[in-house]
Formats: structure tokens, sequence, C-alpha cells
């Protein structure tokens, strides 16, 4: 099965996103849910292409996978996490996370290692969850 990396990083207009590793794949919109749909929007557009244009992998399984820059993925997770709740589960201070979320300061490797992580993390202990 294929996979393809949609990168999604917020602008000045919404959130753009795009594949990194196929051609003609891209979407935007006001939110992240809306820049996912115009993606999904633009496979279903390219399925209508005939054979010599339609891109290969249309013709295999395949899967998205999402990558967000940090400011998006935080401001996209912004009614869900607290920056107090991002501290507890990544141990960086909630002030720094705002910084992060704002766009005004960049993680380096390591604190996004910490966030992408710990919500792994929490993730694979939500999936456990049974009610």
């Amino acid at each position: 099965m294929k996979t393809i990396k949609i990168i999604i990083e917020r602008n000045e207009d919404g959130f753009w996103g795009h594949a990194e590793n196929e051609a003609a794949i891209v979407g935007g919109g006001e939110t992240v849910q809306d820049c996912k749909q115009d993606i999904l929007d633009c496979i279903e557009t390219l399925k209508e292409l005939d054979g010599d244009n339609k891109p290969d992998f249309l013709n295999k399984e395949y899967e998205l996978v999402y990558k967000f820059d940090t400011a998006s993925l935080l401001s996209y997770y912004k009614g869900i996490f607290t920056n107090s709740a991002l501290e507890r589960i990544t141990g960086i201070n909630q002030k720094q996370i705002q910084h992060y979320a704002s766009g005004h300061r960049n993680p380096k490797q390591e604190q996004r290692l910490k966030i992408e992580n710990a919500l792994h993390a929490l993730g694979k202990e939500l999936l456990s969850v049974e009610l």
C-alpha cells in the first residue's frame, strides 16, 4: 500500500496542504478540516482523468498520512487540548507551547518529538479504554 504524505501548514488565509510525494494533490481552506476535504476533492477530480493523465497511485491501494507543522497542529487541536493539558503530557512549559501555537517561535526537533510522542502515547492509552 502506498502512503501519501500530506503536509498541512497554516498561512495568512487559513490552511494549505500538498502531497510531499505525489504531484497534483493540493488543497486549502479556512480550517484544517476544510483543507483535508479539499485534498479529498482534489483526489476525486484526479480519478476522473483519462488513463494517460491519471496518476499511477490511483490504480493501487493508498493511504493518506497528514504531517503538520507545529503551529498548525496546535491551532487545529486548541479546542481539545489546553496549553496546561499539553504541558502535563509533554513536560513543556505552557508559555512555550503558546509561542509554538502562535508561530512566534518554532520548536527544535527535540521539542517537536516530545509533543508528537506525548500525543501518540495519549492516543495509544485512549485506544485501550473501554466504557
